[in-house]
């Protein structure tokens, strides 16, 4: 997952036609390294469906702050440079839970083109 490091990069990203998941992580977060085995093989099923990118909320804390990212890890689907749907909680995430997510993100965007 390529890691995001400013916020110039973060709207380049989300700016895709394409949809674009969001990880926001800490290091220090034991709910974001309980989920970290499992990331590539999801990230590799869903690639090319959508792209994935991490953000370290304590390297981008503005950032956080200006999308209300407080639980983590936490998921928001962006394209062509706005929010689709998120999955933000202060709960641990399955990978159940984060597949159903990435699964409505394609569901959002397919529906969005439609109309």
């Amino acid at each position: 997952m390529r890691e995001i490091t400013s916020q110039a990069e973060f709207e380049q990203a989300i700016a895709s036609t394409k949809p674009v998941v969001v990880k926001f992580y800490t290091t220090w977060c034991p709910d974001c390294h309980r989920i970290d085995p499992f990331m590539p093989e999801v990230e590799a099923a869903y690639q090319s469906k959508l792209d994935m990118v991490a953000v370290n909320r304590d390297h981008l804390p503005e950032l956080a702050e200006k999308l209300d990212v407080f639980g983590i890890p936490s998921f928001i689907s962006f394209q062509e440079g706005k929010e689709l749907i998120r999955f933000v909680s202060k709960l641990g995430k399955s990978r159940e839970e984060i597949e159903h997510f990435l699964d409505r993100t394609v569901q959002v965007s397919e529906a969005l083109k439609q109309t």
